[in-house]
Order: C-alpha cells, then sequence, then structure tokens
C-alpha cells in the first residue's frame, strides 16, 4: 500500500491540513494519507502545544468520514527528541509491506538540508510538497529541488491558513468557523 504522510502538532488541525492530505491522496497515486500527530517539533522547542491526547483527538475528528484518511499517534510513543528520519524508519520496521511518501509544504523542502538524515529520507522516500504561502521563491533555491525523489506539486490549492494564527483567532475570540471542522471547533471549545 502507499501512504502519504503529513507529520504535523495539528495544534489545531485546519481545514488546510485536510484539505492539502486530500489532494495528495487524489492526485499523487495513494492509497491511504496519515495525518501523524507529532510530539514536539525540536525545531520549534519554545512553541507550547496542547496535550497530545487532545491534538490526536482532534486529529481524529478532522479526518471522521473522510475516504482514505486516517489519523495516526504513533509517533507520539517514540522516544524523543523525535525526529522525521527516525520515525520513518521506525515505519519502514513496524510496516514493511507499506511504501510512505513524506508530504512536505514548500517552507520545509527550503530547510530540507537541515534534517536530520536527509539523505536517508530521499533515500527510501519521495517527498511530495505542496506550496506554501511566502515560500515559493525559496523551491527554487532548494539544494533538493530537482532531486528524483522530490516531486512538487503545483497544483495543490495555495491554503493561507497556519495553526499559529487560528491559535491566536482562539483566544482572541475571532471567527475561526471557517478554517475548522466544526467538529474540531466544538472539540476545542469544549476542551
Amino acid at each position: 500500500m502507499k501512504i502519504g504522510c503529513l507529520f504535523g502538532t495539528f495544534d489545531p488541525p485546519h481545514v488546510g491540513h485536510v484539505a492539502i492530505a486530500l489532494h495528495m491522496l487524489r492526485t499523487q497515486g495513494l492509497d491511504r494519507a496519515w495525518l501523524v500527530v507529532t510530539p514536539q517539533n525540536p525545531f520549534k522547542k519554545e512553541q507550547m502545544l496542547s496535550a497530545d491526547q487532545h491534538r490526536l483527538a482532534m486529529v481524529r475528528l478532522a479526518v471522521l468520514g473522510r475516504q482514505g484518511l486516517e489519523a495516526s499517534g504513533f509517533e507520539l510513543d517514540l522516544p524523543k527528541p523525535n525526529y522525521t528520519s527516525d520515525s520513518l524508519r521506525f515505519m519502514r520496521d513496524r510496516w514493511p509491506e507499506h511504501r510512505f511518501d513524506l508530504i512536505i509544504g514548500s517552507d520545509n523542502l527550503a530547510v530540507f538540508h537541515k534534517w536530520k538524515d536527509a539523505e536517508d529520507i530521499l533515500e527510501h522516500h519521495r517527498l511530495l510538497v505542496y506550496p506554501r504561502s511566502g515560500f515559493q521563491g525559496h523551491l527554487a533555491a532548494s539544494i533538493f529541488r530537482g532531486h528524483p525523489g522530490v516531486r512538487i506539486v503545483a497544483d495543490a490549492a495555495l491554503l493561507p491558513y497556519s495553526s499559529t494564527e487560528v491559535r491566536a483567532d482562539l483566544l482572541g475570540w475571532h471567527d475561526v468557523a471557517d478554517r475548522l471542522d466544526p467538529a474540531v471547533l466544538s472539540y476545542v471549545r469544549r476542551a
């Protein structure tokens, strides 16, 4: 089975996350797309996160009823600090019958050379890169742009959503109904 993996803290998961996962599922020959809830990003140690169980619960609500999308929390149980290369290695060992593609934004491709074991990731996994606002110019500068394991998915919608902005708007009591699944918004308001 070919599985595309969109890793993220998903605090909260917004409609852009789901739209990107669905787009990759429909256009890149994937059988499934997993939204993998991650622990603290080693590059964002100062970021405050909601509890793991809340973030996983929100992702489960965000993908509920969406054919081919699944929420995964396996990475939360791996040793810390958590790096994508270690998680992908775990996935290859745990599920050798599957092929895993890594779904990342163009902002991540711009700094992919700084990731732990970037070359090892590209040796075993295809990168499916979607556009992120403000990072289109960085794609040309990426040393991995022409790599055969990197696919720029130019027809993916450029979505202006950011979990950081959604959190700020929630704190300021601004309307976020257009950016969160109704079930996720209801969960956020209850938690």
